[in-house]
């Protein structure tokens, strides 16, 4: 069994922030499994199956900060490991719209990651990070920025890439995640570059075969017998 967890702000005013993109990922992936949240202790929680496997979708209602206190509560009662939880939140060193996984880590500034460490006793738990991106403008302050509203393209991008979070969650269930990792944790620009490097190779190939076409061509003209 897995605890598959999303973290973010309870309460209607936070529900389109930045912050609550792992609310807004588990939210798509109960509706997706058509299943129905229930309370328990200081969460919000669906039973279900993906990829043949039980899973618990948990939202803490804790708020951001406390979220460990309710996922620690969880993780006792279920008695599981912490490798069976996997936490989908926001994250503002990716750009907006890239996913990464990884299989443990520090809380990298996160504090309800850091609430998450503090009562899991250790941050050997993997994680499905949404990129949010940095304010352009410096002079914001990183918590208004967090619990601010995108604007409408920014926001379609962050919807799309919680489609895409649904996706990684029953790829990592189904190939596990080491192959989850070498499958999601691609730089789109780092790819772009090394296909357009590949292609200028073969084009590069192709005009040195027909080049050498030419010059044989021309070499057997040169040498054929003449009236």
């Amino acid at each position: 069994m897995k605890l598959l967890v999303g973290l973010g702000n309870p309460g209607a005013q936070y529900e389109r922030t930045r912050h609550n993109v792992g609310f807004r990922v588990i939210d798509a992936l109960a509706e997706k499994l058509g299943v129905r949240w229930e309370r328990r202790g200081r969460a919000m929680i669906a039973n279900a199956t993906l990829e043949h496997e039980k899973v618990v979708l948990v939202k803490p209602i804790t708020f951001m900060n406390n979220s460990g206190e309710a996922v620690g509560e969880l993780q006792r009662w279920f008695k599981l490991e912490p490798e069976d939880i996997l936490v989908v939140y926001d994250e503002l060193d990716l750009p907006v719209g890239q996913l990464r996984v990884r299989a443990r880590g520090s809380a990298g500034g996160h504090n309800g990651m850091k609430s998450l460490i503090q009562y899991l006793h250790t941050d050997q738990f993997p994680r499905l990070r949404v990129g949010i991106g940095r304010p352009a403008n410096r002079r914001l302050d990183t918590i208004n920025y967090v619990l601010g509203i995108p604007p409408k393209d920014e926001y379609i991008t962050l919807l799309q890439t919680e489609d895409k979070a649904l996706e990684a969650f029953s790829l990592i269930l189904r190939e596990g995640l080491d192959q989850a990792m070498n499958t999601l944790n691609v730089d789109p620009e780092a790819q772009r570059k090394a296909e357009e490097k590949r292609r200028l190779k073969q084009e590069r190939e192709a005009a040195r075969q027909q080049q050498a076409t030419i010059g044989e061509k021309q070499a057997e003209d040169s040498s054929s017998p003449r009236a």
